[in-house]
């Protein structure tokens, strides 16, 4: 299993965003540069992660990108689920009726994989902004 380059681009925007003082805004030019992300590419991940209630955009003179969360309240699974959807490591955890093998309730592989799959969005799950932002000596948001 592996991030996409998406995601990864998504987890730095939002990054960046959690770097801005309260109720600032960036456009999508000075995220792009600032995070080395291509702009249309980045546009694409900024719809997503609008539509996934973690940034709001506002047009006009003053528009741009904001948090619409605290970044105490967006993790890394928020993030990664908004752009490349649920987290799912084999085939038959996410759709149970392709296993060839009688099923992921019969099969211990498909069982411990399960258990890994659980830990990791726990994990990610447990990892915010405002960890990072601590992490790395950044104020305090």
């Amino acid at each position: 299993m592996r991030i996409t380059q998406e995601a990864d681009y998504a987890l730095r925007a939002i990054y960046y965003l959690s770097t801005l003082d309260a109720g600032a805004r960036a456009s999508a030019n000075v995220i792009a540069k600032e995070q080395n992300i291509p702009l249309r590419f980045l546009l694409k991940l900024l719809q997503k992660l609008r539509d996934a209630g973690l940034v709001e955009s506002f047009m006009g003179v003053n528009g741009g990108y904001a948090l619409s969360k605290q970044p105490k309240d967006i993790s890394f699974l928020d993030v990664i689920e908004a752009i490349d959807g649920p987290i799912y490591i084999n085939r038959c955890l996410y759709d149970p009726e392709e296993c060839n093998n009688l099923g992921v309730e019969y099969c211990s592989i498909h069982k411990a994989l399960h258990q890994v799959q659980e830990k990791l969005k726990k994990d990610l799950s447990s990892i915010n902004f405002q960890h990072i932002l601590d992490e790395n000596g950044s104020k305090e948001v």
